[in-house]
């Protein structure tokens, strides 16, 4: 079976809910805090691939750095590079799953990722 891998950030309540949620299916993720290891760019169009998303339904428009860094119009290029060097603006959790991964929110979601078992 492929091993189960989380983007997590303990500061998160979704975050936290999600990986509680995987141990109570006996799953043993791997997890990343994606904030002290950022994932590369090329790691950030990888997890795109996987999620069937864009850069820009992937980044965290909240943020402050969001406004700072003026990415509302921004390439995705451009702004897989920012999340990239500002991994603040990664959408939590992730949950990777073989090919597939899947956002935490709300976290019932990453356990559509393990139906096919």
């Amino acid at each position: 079976m492929a091993s189960v891998t989380i983007w997590h950030n303990p500061r998160c309540t979704k975050s936290r809910a999600t990986l509680s949620l995987l141990e109570e299916h006996g799953l043993q993720p791997i997890v990343i805090e994606y904030l002290k290891t950022p994932p590369s760019a090329d790691e950030i169009k990888g997890a795109l691939k996987k999620l069937h998303l864009k850069a820009s339904e992937f980044i965290r428009k909240g943020e402050d750095i969001y406004r700072e860094l003026g990415l509302a119009r921004a390439s995705e290029d451009k702004l897989i590079a920012a999340m990239a060097a500002n991994p603040i603006l990664i959408e939590r959790p992730v949950v990777f799953f073989g090919k597939r991964a899947a956002i935490g929110r709300p976290p019932e979601d990453v356990l559509d990722l393990f139906t096919d078992l």
